[in-house]
């Protein structure tokens, strides 16, 4: 064999070894595991560059434990900032980039999802994300670590687009503002709820990013009729500015960080009025502006300045009460979004109905202080199970109703709060909604 020929037969090798890589590791800090209690929540950031005190929330939150950043595309620039640059202390931090779908699979990443007290999604295309990990062990393995060990999640950008229930998957590229308000069926607008990322109290809330730059207003309104549209979903928002963040406890307290008075920074928690008998879009079809006036009164919106501190909050377990913002009502007007002032949500619930219907199971009253009441609209959707979770995702009362079509569940022993019934039919799998509970007792 000549020279030339070796040569030849090494380069090939080493570039199929290169180019078969599909996913890259960097690590900062200890190679060993460590173990520590994490302390849960949620942090969602707009995008631009991290704000350095809601990042340093999130690195509280993982206890001094593990920190992995998951992303798909991109290298290390994470590392050196989570791990010394804030001030503190993790045992590690390691950044794994998957360069194709086929990561999911490999054993290592799994491993260090099990063992991480922190997950962070970077940004980049969502497509990505959803495309590499929906329906693998990736996303299973990330919801067992927030459900079973309360490991804190964030992302940025992408990474805070994939963590709401309902979710903009970009699978044929963005959509802008004015793209979705005069055509809300457009091919681009492609809104999911297929089970991704599960995090019990974003159940029903789809997110929005960057809001400043480009405008998102527009696009994440039309996101929501297109939800209450074709699902039936009366769903709701959390949209940040650039350089904003959005950080949730677990007693489901959102606090926003950003440089307010500095910088204009502000986060947005929108969702349909409660107030008004008919919250539907006048119009929201194929090919035409939408339309979603309802008086002007549309949609409520609580607009809350970002502080260094993380002073000002929203409550997401009643979605009426918070500090440091202002009641905006948002409306849409022959595809132009208007934004006006605006009052606290005046009723009771969680912007539900006194009677609610999901898909074929009514539900009612909303809220409850006794009992809550379930009866099938249909007549061939049988009624199999029925579970209510607290806000913190856990199953708190469970009943077998094989073959019913009505059904009361007493709520004696459940204390005031926010939970989420979960109604399962022999046929059509699982339907969904939040309801309130209101009297004082506890367990």
């Amino acid at each position: 064999m000549t020279t030339k020929t070796t040569l030849l037969l090494c380069c090939l090798t080493l570039s199929a070894s290169v180019f078969s890589q599909n996913y890259t590791s960097y690590k900062t800090g200890s190679s060993t595991d460590l173990q520590t209690s994490a302390l849960g929540g949620i942090c969602l950031m707009g995008g631009a560059s991290e704000d350095d005190n809601a990042m340093k929330w999130f690195l509280q939150q993982a206890n001094g434990g593990d920190i992995l950043v998951l992303r798909a595309s991109g290298s290390d620039g994470y590392n050196n900032y989570l791990y010394s640059q804030l001030g503190v202390s993790v045992n590690s931090v390691e950044t794994i980039v998957f360069n194709d779908s086929t990561a999911a699979n490999e054993t290592y990443i799994q491993q260090k999802i099990q063992q991480a007290e922190g997950i962070w999604f970077a940004g980049g295309d969502q497509w990505d994300y959803i495309s590499y990990w929906r329906g693998t062990p990736i996303d299973s393995l990330i919801n067992d670590a927030v459900g079973n060990r309360n490991v804190v999640v964030g992302g940025t950008s992408a990474g805070m687009a994939i963590q709401g229930g309902f979710y903009f998957s970009a699978e044929y590229n963005t959509v802008s503002s004015d793209t979705a308000l005069t055509n809300p069926y457009n091919v681009n607008v492609t809104v999911d709820s297929a089970t991704f990322i599960a995090q019990p109290i974003l159940q029903d809330v789809i997110t929005d990013t960057h809001y400043d730059n480009p405008d998102r207003k527009g696009r994440h309104v039309a996101f929501l009729a297109r939800i209450l549209t074709d699902y039936g979903v009366e769903a709701k928002g959390i949209a940040c500015d650039e350089y904003t963040a959005v950080c949730i406890d677990t007693a489901g307290i959102a606090k926003v960080y950003g440089d307010h008075p500095t910088y204009d920074d502000n986060a947005y928690f929108i969702q349909t009025n409660c107030e008004l008998a008919n919250g539907a879009p006048e119009n929201c079809t194929l090919g035409n502006d939408l339309d979603w006036n309802r008086g002007n009164e549309a949609l409520k919106v609580y607009v809350v300045k970002g502080t260094t501190g993380g002073s000002n909050s929203f409550d997401l377990n009643d979605w009426k009460t918070g500090s440091g913002g202002n009641w905006e009502h948002w409306y849409v007007d022959n595809g132009g979004l208007n934004e006006v002032a605006g009052t606290a949500p005046n009723c009771s619930g969680l912007a539900l109905r006194e009677t609610a219907t999901i898909g074929v199971t009514k539900v009612y009253p909303n809220p409850a202080s006794e009992a809550i009441h379930l009866k099938l609209s249909g007549s061939n959707e049988p009624l199999k199970a029925v579970y209510i979770r607290n806000s913190l995702g856990q199953t708190v009362k469970k009943m077998l109703v094989e073959g019913l079509s009505e059904v009361s569940i007493e709520l004696n022993g459940m204390p005031s709060g926010v939970y989420t019934l979960e109604v399962i039919h022999t046929t059509t799998g699982i339907e969904s909604l939040k309801f309130m509970v209101t009297h004082t007792s506890t367990f």
